[in-house]
Protein backbone atom coordinates (compact mmCIF):
# COMPACT_ATOMS: atom_id res chain seq x y z
CA UNK A 1 0.00 0.00 0.00
CA UNK A 2 2.45 2.15 0.68
CA UNK A 3 4.04 2.35 -2.87
CA UNK A 4 0.91 3.57 -3.98
CA UNK A 5 0.95 6.14 -1.91
CA UNK A 6 4.39 7.24 -3.30
CA UNK A 7 3.00 7.80 -6.04
CA UNK A 8 1.53 11.57 -4.80
CA UNK A 9 5.03 12.63 -5.04
CA UNK A 10 5.21 12.15 -8.79
CA UNK A 11 1.25 13.85 -9.74
CA UNK A 12 2.23 16.64 -12.13
CA UNK A 13 1.50 17.74 -15.56
CA UNK A 14 -2.11 16.97 -15.24
CA UNK A 15 -3.77 16.54 -18.34
CA UNK A 16 -7.35 15.92 -17.78
CA UNK A 17 -10.08 14.32 -19.36
CA UNK A 18 -14.03 13.89 -18.99
CA UNK A 19 -17.60 13.51 -20.77
CA UNK A 20 -19.52 16.70 -23.07
CA UNK A 21 -19.58 19.86 -22.09
CA UNK A 22 -23.31 19.80 -22.94
CA UNK A 23 -24.22 16.94 -20.51
CA UNK A 24 -21.79 18.25 -17.58
CA UNK A 25 -23.27 21.28 -16.03
CA UNK A 26 -24.00 23.03 -12.39
CA UNK A 27 -27.71 23.84 -12.12
CA UNK A 28 -27.74 24.36 -15.73
CA UNK A 29 -25.01 26.69 -16.07
CA UNK A 30 -22.16 24.64 -18.74
CA UNK A 31 -18.47 24.72 -17.68
CA UNK A 32 -17.50 27.33 -20.41
CA UNK A 33 -19.91 30.00 -18.51
CA UNK A 34 -17.64 29.34 -15.30
CA UNK A 35 -14.44 30.74 -17.05
CA UNK A 36 -13.24 34.45 -16.39
CA UNK A 37 -11.82 35.25 -19.84
CA UNK A 38 -9.16 38.10 -20.60
CA UNK A 39 -10.23 40.96 -22.98
CA UNK A 40 -7.94 39.80 -25.29
CA UNK A 41 -9.28 36.37 -25.92
CA UNK A 42 -12.79 38.05 -25.63
CA UNK A 43 -11.70 40.16 -28.97
CA UNK A 44 -10.14 36.62 -29.88
CA UNK A 45 -13.28 34.68 -30.61
CA UNK A 46 -11.61 31.62 -29.15
CA UNK A 47 -14.00 28.73 -29.42
CA UNK A 48 -14.34 27.91 -25.88
CA UNK A 49 -16.29 24.54 -25.67
CA UNK A 50 -13.81 22.98 -28.20
CA UNK A 51 -10.61 24.71 -26.60
CA UNK A 52 -11.79 23.20 -22.83
CA UNK A 53 -12.29 19.80 -24.87
CA UNK A 54 -9.18 19.84 -26.25
CA UNK A 55 -8.23 20.53 -22.73
CA UNK A 56 -9.65 18.10 -21.15
CA UNK A 57 -8.48 15.71 -24.01
CA UNK A 58 -4.79 16.53 -24.49
CA UNK A 59 -2.22 13.95 -25.35
CA UNK A 60 0.35 16.00 -26.25
CA UNK A 61 1.95 16.20 -22.80
CA UNK A 62 2.03 12.20 -22.14
CA UNK A 63 3.43 12.18 -26.08
CA UNK A 64 6.63 14.52 -25.28
CA UNK A 65 7.25 12.13 -22.08
CA UNK A 66 6.93 9.17 -24.86
CA UNK A 67 9.67 10.82 -26.86
CA UNK A 68 11.80 10.45 -24.63
CA UNK A 69 12.11 6.93 -25.12
CA UNK A 70 13.05 7.27 -28.60
CA UNK A 71 15.73 9.97 -28.20
CA UNK A 72 19.02 9.91 -26.97
CA UNK A 73 19.49 12.76 -24.30
CA UNK A 74 21.59 14.00 -21.30
CA UNK A 75 20.24 14.73 -18.07
CA UNK A 76 21.23 16.85 -15.10
CA UNK A 77 20.01 14.93 -11.74
CA UNK A 78 19.76 16.33 -8.44
CA UNK A 79 17.74 14.64 -5.78
CA UNK A 80 17.86 15.55 -2.08
CA UNK A 81 15.87 14.55 0.96
CA UNK A 82 15.92 16.57 3.87
CA UNK A 83 14.38 15.74 7.76
CA UNK A 84 11.93 17.73 9.69
CA UNK A 85 14.18 20.38 10.06
CA UNK A 86 15.34 21.08 6.65
CA UNK A 87 18.57 19.27 6.97
CA UNK A 88 20.27 17.36 4.15
CA UNK A 89 20.04 13.52 5.14
CA UNK A 90 20.82 11.98 1.53
CA UNK A 91 22.16 13.35 -1.91
CA UNK A 92 22.65 12.38 -5.36
CA UNK A 93 24.09 14.72 -8.18
CA UNK A 94 24.78 13.33 -11.21
CA UNK A 95 25.34 13.28 -14.77
CA UNK A 96 23.83 10.61 -17.25
CA UNK A 97 23.30 10.15 -20.67
CA UNK A 98 20.54 8.00 -22.70
CA UNK A 99 21.90 5.86 -25.42
CA UNK A 100 20.12 4.23 -28.22
CA UNK A 101 21.61 1.90 -30.27
CA UNK A 102 19.73 -1.00 -32.63
CA UNK A 103 16.42 0.31 -31.34
CA UNK A 104 17.32 -0.39 -27.73
CA UNK A 105 18.10 2.11 -24.80
CA UNK A 106 20.12 2.47 -22.14
CA UNK A 107 21.13 4.83 -19.74
CA UNK A 108 25.14 5.49 -19.20
CA UNK A 109 26.00 7.04 -15.97
CA UNK A 110 29.29 9.93 -16.69
CA UNK A 111 29.17 11.72 -13.12
CA UNK A 112 27.75 10.67 -9.98
CA UNK A 113 28.09 12.35 -6.24
CA UNK A 114 26.30 10.46 -3.41
CA UNK A 115 26.02 11.95 0.24
CA UNK A 116 24.45 10.53 2.76
CA UNK A 117 22.55 6.71 2.94
CA UNK A 118 21.06 7.26 -0.86
CA UNK A 119 21.45 4.04 -1.42
CA UNK A 120 21.21 0.34 0.49
CA UNK A 121 24.01 -1.70 0.62
CA UNK A 122 23.00 -3.25 -2.15
CA UNK A 123 22.80 -0.10 -4.00
CA UNK A 124 18.82 0.22 -4.71
CA UNK A 125 17.19 3.30 -3.56
CA UNK A 126 16.59 3.47 -0.22
CA UNK A 127 13.77 6.39 -0.63
CA UNK A 128 10.82 6.12 -3.18
CA UNK A 129 11.62 9.34 -4.60
CA UNK A 130 14.74 8.64 -5.89
CA UNK A 131 12.92 4.84 -7.25
CA UNK A 132 9.65 6.65 -8.79
CA UNK A 133 12.61 9.38 -10.13
CA UNK A 134 14.58 6.70 -11.75
CA UNK A 135 11.95 4.63 -12.73
CA UNK A 136 10.96 7.86 -15.03
CA UNK A 137 13.68 8.78 -16.74
CA UNK A 138 16.64 5.74 -16.20
CA UNK A 139 16.61 3.00 -18.45
CA UNK A 140 17.34 0.03 -16.23
CA UNK A 141 19.46 -1.90 -17.97
CA UNK A 142 19.31 -2.53 -21.70
CA UNK A 143 15.89 -1.74 -22.91
CA UNK A 144 14.01 -2.71 -26.61
CA UNK A 145 11.24 -2.35 -29.11
CA UNK A 146 9.99 0.97 -27.38
CA UNK A 147 8.11 3.79 -29.82
CA UNK A 148 7.18 7.17 -28.76
CA UNK A 149 2.95 5.85 -30.32
CA UNK A 150 0.24 7.39 -28.54
CA UNK A 151 -2.44 5.38 -29.60
CA UNK A 152 -4.81 5.92 -26.49
CA UNK A 153 -4.57 6.25 -22.39
CA UNK A 154 -5.69 2.63 -21.30
CA UNK A 155 -3.33 2.86 -18.98
CA UNK A 156 -3.75 -1.38 -17.61
CA UNK A 157 -2.92 -1.17 -13.69
CA UNK A 158 -5.32 -3.36 -12.62
CA UNK A 159 -3.31 -5.99 -14.59
CA UNK A 160 -0.20 -5.40 -13.34
CA UNK A 161 1.58 -6.01 -9.79
CA UNK A 162 4.16 -4.54 -7.90
CA UNK A 163 5.86 -1.34 -9.20
CA UNK A 164 4.92 -1.73 -12.65
CA UNK A 165 1.43 -1.40 -11.36
CA UNK A 166 2.42 1.78 -9.43
CA UNK A 167 4.05 2.89 -12.82
CA UNK A 168 0.67 2.45 -14.39
CA UNK A 169 -1.32 4.12 -11.92
CA UNK A 170 1.34 6.80 -12.05
CA UNK A 171 0.27 7.23 -15.50
CA UNK A 172 -3.11 7.15 -14.66
CA UNK A 173 -2.64 9.90 -12.42
CA UNK A 174 -0.45 11.90 -14.97
CA UNK A 175 -2.75 11.78 -18.36
CA UNK A 176 -6.34 10.88 -17.00
CA UNK A 177 -7.06 11.59 -13.75
CA UNK A 178 -10.86 11.98 -15.00
CA UNK A 179 -11.37 8.68 -13.87
CA UNK A 180 -10.88 6.76 -10.29
CA UNK A 181 -7.40 5.20 -9.81
CA UNK A 182 -7.56 1.95 -8.51
CA UNK A 183 -5.68 1.50 -5.44
CA UNK A 184 -5.34 4.77 -3.94
CA UNK A 185 -7.99 4.91 -1.55
CA UNK A 186 -9.60 8.81 -0.89
CA UNK A 187 -7.93 10.42 -3.54
CA UNK A 188 -8.44 8.70 -7.31
CA UNK A 189 -11.85 10.31 -7.92
CA UNK A 190 -11.15 14.07 -6.86
CA UNK A 191 -8.52 15.08 -9.28
CA UNK A 192 -10.56 15.53 -12.15
CA UNK A 193 -11.22 19.65 -11.61
CA UNK A 194 -14.23 20.06 -14.43
CA UNK A 195 -16.62 17.11 -12.47
CA UNK A 196 -19.67 18.54 -12.14
CA UNK A 197 -19.02 17.76 -8.51
CA UNK A 198 -15.46 20.08 -8.02
CA UNK A 199 -16.76 23.03 -10.59
CA UNK A 200 -18.06 25.55 -7.93
CA UNK A 201 -14.57 24.90 -5.98
CA UNK A 202 -13.06 25.96 -8.30
CA UNK A 203 -11.74 29.47 -10.70
CA UNK A 204 -11.41 29.44 -14.17
CA UNK A 205 -9.31 31.46 -16.14
CA UNK A 206 -7.69 31.68 -20.10
CA UNK A 207 -5.57 34.56 -21.23
CA UNK A 208 -3.81 34.69 -24.32
CA UNK A 209 0.06 35.67 -23.60
CA UNK A 210 3.90 34.98 -24.90
CA UNK A 211 5.54 31.69 -23.41
CA UNK A 212 9.57 31.73 -24.80
CA UNK A 213 8.51 33.90 -27.66
CA UNK A 214 5.25 31.54 -28.67
CA UNK A 215 1.88 32.99 -28.55
CA UNK A 216 0.23 30.84 -26.19
CA UNK A 217 -3.49 30.30 -24.45
CA UNK A 218 -2.46 30.56 -20.32
CA UNK A 219 -5.00 28.16 -18.96
CA UNK A 220 -5.07 28.77 -15.13
CA UNK A 221 -7.83 26.18 -12.15
CA UNK A 222 -7.52 27.47 -8.82
CA UNK A 223 -9.45 26.56 -5.45
CA UNK A 224 -11.74 28.95 -4.48
CA UNK A 225 -10.79 31.02 -1.26
CA UNK A 226 -12.63 30.28 1.96
CA UNK A 227 -14.09 26.99 0.68
CA UNK A 228 -15.42 25.39 4.27
CA UNK A 229 -13.70 22.45 5.63
CA UNK A 230 -15.76 20.25 4.26
CA UNK A 231 -15.34 21.55 0.70
CA UNK A 232 -11.75 21.39 1.09
CA UNK A 233 -11.86 17.79 1.80
CA UNK A 234 -13.12 17.18 -1.88
CA UNK A 235 -10.08 18.84 -3.33
CA UNK A 236 -6.64 16.98 -4.37
CA UNK A 237 -5.39 19.84 -6.69
CA UNK A 238 -4.96 23.43 -5.46
CA UNK A 239 -3.95 24.66 -8.71
CA UNK A 240 -2.56 24.71 -12.55
CA UNK A 241 -0.87 26.48 -14.78
CA UNK A 242 -0.78 25.30 -18.21
CA UNK A 243 0.87 27.37 -21.19
CA UNK A 244 -1.00 26.09 -24.50
CA UNK A 245 0.88 26.61 -28.06
CA UNK A 246 -2.31 28.66 -30.38
CA UNK A 247 -0.73 27.40 -33.39
CA UNK A 248 -0.15 23.33 -32.57
CA UNK A 249 -2.29 23.72 -29.46
CA UNK A 250 0.83 21.64 -27.44
CA UNK A 251 1.54 22.05 -24.14
CA UNK A 252 4.82 23.79 -23.66
CA UNK A 253 4.52 24.09 -19.55
CA UNK A 254 2.87 23.36 -16.60
CA UNK A 255 2.65 24.45 -13.19
CA UNK A 256 0.44 22.86 -10.38
CA UNK A 257 -0.15 22.15 -6.16
CA UNK A 258 -1.77 19.57 -5.07
CA UNK A 259 -2.37 18.02 -1.25
CA UNK A 260 -4.29 15.90 0.83
CA UNK A 261 -4.91 15.10 4.21
CA UNK A 262 -6.31 11.67 5.23
CA UNK A 263 -6.02 11.35 8.89
CA UNK A 264 -3.17 8.67 8.48
CA UNK A 265 -1.35 10.06 5.64
CA UNK A 266 -0.77 13.64 3.84
CA UNK A 267 0.94 15.37 1.11
CA UNK A 268 1.86 18.68 0.27
CA UNK A 269 3.62 18.84 -3.65
CA UNK A 270 4.39 21.63 -6.10
CA UNK A 271 5.37 20.81 -9.56
CA UNK A 272 6.97 22.93 -12.39
CA UNK A 273 7.39 21.39 -15.93
CA UNK A 274 8.80 23.17 -18.73
CA UNK A 275 8.83 21.45 -22.56
CA UNK A 276 10.99 22.29 -25.79
CA UNK A 277 11.17 21.81 -29.11
CA UNK A 278 13.66 19.81 -30.82
CA UNK A 279 12.99 19.16 -34.15
CA UNK A 280 9.75 18.00 -34.87
CA UNK A 281 9.37 16.32 -31.30
CA UNK A 282 8.05 18.53 -28.17
CA UNK A 283 10.54 17.04 -24.83
CA UNK A 284 10.77 17.61 -21.71
CA UNK A 285 13.22 20.06 -20.62
CA UNK A 286 13.26 21.17 -17.12
CA UNK A 287 11.31 19.30 -14.51
CA UNK A 288 10.85 20.73 -10.29
CA UNK A 289 9.55 19.39 -7.36
CA UNK A 290 9.32 20.17 -3.84
CA UNK A 291 7.17 17.66 -1.81
CA UNK A 292 6.33 16.69 1.68
CA UNK A 293 4.60 13.60 2.56
CA UNK A 294 3.68 10.93 5.26
CA UNK A 295 3.23 7.67 4.40
CA UNK A 296 2.06 4.46 6.47
CA UNK A 297 4.67 2.79 8.17
CA UNK A 298 7.30 4.54 7.00
CA UNK A 299 9.06 7.82 7.95
CA UNK A 300 8.00 11.35 6.42
CA UNK A 301 9.95 12.12 2.96
CA UNK A 302 10.83 15.95 2.46
CA UNK A 303 12.30 15.58 -1.36
CA UNK A 304 13.08 18.27 -3.40
CA UNK A 305 14.63 17.37 -7.18
CA UNK A 306 15.95 19.10 -10.24
CA UNK A 307 16.21 17.58 -13.35
CA UNK A 308 17.56 18.80 -16.52
CA UNK A 309 17.14 17.34 -19.86
CA UNK A 310 19.62 18.43 -23.34
CA UNK A 311 21.89 17.73 -25.85
CA UNK A 312 18.75 15.66 -27.68
CA UNK A 313 19.62 13.53 -30.54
Amino acid sequence: MRGCFTLILFLFFVAVHGQSLEADSIDGVRLRQLINLSEVVLRSNLDIDRFIQQVRNDTTFYKAFRNLRVLEFTSSNDILLRNRNAVPVARMVSKTKQIREAGCRSTRVLEEKVQGNFYKSDKSYRYYTAALYASLFFAPGRICGETNIVRDRNFQARSTKGMARHREQLKMLLFEPGRKIPGIPFIGDKVDIFSPERRNLYNYGIDRVMYRGEDCYLFTVKVKPNLRAGQRDKIVIDNMTTWFSIRTREVLARNYAMSYQAGFYDFDVQIEAELMRYKNWVVPAVLRYVGNWDIPFKERERGVFTATLYDFR
